[in-house]
């Protein structure tokens, strides 16, 4: 399941680059709107798959895509923490090339940073946390989008302490999603995504007011 993981992730990155390189995406946004239309094309074809699969597993296929660490094992834990280590330590071993990415690529070209191969580099590394992690829990929503924007407003924009403290924050928040998803509808198990849905949707919006106030 984790190496089918891994390549799903790199599958839909290698499919996003290359609707992005179709549709001339250079900037961030454009490639945020090549994101999301790959992954509405792939949630289409899951969701035939599913239509089109035992019934009986519908309702463990749908607790899955929803999030949730309720069909997560400790014995499974070693494949995602070993993921996690080493792309961890390649992130935070790069993280003055990332500073100097937010500046600009000619800015990072003029550093010494191969700006097209880091770039590919940082996604790829992105797609095999996010695929182990989304194998064993499910998809959970809004942690990974709305946790740092949180960090930098604390930290700043220095990704030497945007990355731990990304980490941290982001376990501690997926801890009380995950106590409040099993205390609000106890004995049964709301998934995760559900909570950090609705926290991070409304945590979103008020971030992106505050932008458009400032």
């Amino acid at each position: 399941m984790t190496l089918l993981a891994i390549l799903g992730a790199l599958g839909a990155t290698a499919i996003v680059l290359g609707v992005s390189r179709f549709a001339d995406a250079t900037n961030a946004d454009r490639l945020v709107l090549a994101g999301v239309a790959v992954s509405f094309i792939i949630m289409a074809a899951a969701n035939v798959l599913i239509f089109l699969g035992d019934p009986r597993a519908t309702h463990t296929v749908v607790f899955w895509m929803l999030g949730g660490l309720g069909l997560a094992q400790w014995s499974q834990l070693l494949y995602p923490l070993v993921v996690l280590l080493v792309c961890a330590v390649w992130l935070m071993a790069r993280a003055g090339d990332l500073n100097a990415m937010t500046v600009g690529d000619e800015t990072a070209s003029t550093l010494g940073i191969p700006v097209a191969r880091f770039r590919l580099t940082t996604f790829v590394v992105g797609a095999l946390i996010t695929g182990v992690m989304v194998a064993f829990s499910g998809i959970i929503g809004f942690v990974g989008l709305m946790v740092p924007h949180v960090v930098r407003m604390v930290v700043g924009g220095d990704y030497r302490r945007v990355l731990p403290g990304s980490a941290l924050v982001g376990a501690v928040f997926l801890l009380w999603a995950d106590i409040a998803a099993r205390t609000v509808m106890a004995p049964e198990d709301m998934p995760i995504g559900i909570v950090t849905g609705m926290v991070g949707g409304v945590c979103f919006v008020w971030l992106l007011g505050r932008k458009r106030a400032m």
